[in-house]
């Protein structure tokens, strides 16, 4: 390695800071686009528990460059389609998964 690459490759690795740096500065984990999570207000249209899944309309979520629609989200805990029906006025929160957007966790609308 010629002197000039290794004197930029060594100035680089003092400048970046270490992962877990950032973690202690911070105090969090860099997000990713695979976890990204929100939260949103919306109304359960459909509760379908063979599936595993939830229909909500709901408004736009910024977080995750959705508008506003009606779409079915798959659950993470099925304990939660136990705790809604169609009707029902809920804050959510979803998470963007590898396998889609999944509903972590759900409470009543205030």
């Amino acid at each position: 390695m010629t002197a000039h690459l290794f004197r930029f490759a060594l100035a680089f690795a003092l400048a970046a800071p270490s992962l877990a740096q950032q973690r202690a500065e911070n105090n969090t984990v860099p997000s990713t686009a695979a976890s990204a999570a929100a939260t949103a207000d919306g109304e359960v249209r459909k509760v379908d528990k063979d599936a595993r899944k939830l229909t909500i309309r709901h408004g736009e979520i910024k977080s995750l460059d959705m508008p506003p629609m009606t779409m079915v989200f798959q659950v993470k805990d099925r304990a939660i389609l136990d705790r809604v029906k169609a009707g029902d006025r809920i804050r959510f929160t979803v998470e963007d998964s590898a396998t889609g957007l999944v509903v972590t966790e759900v409470r009543p609308a205030p």
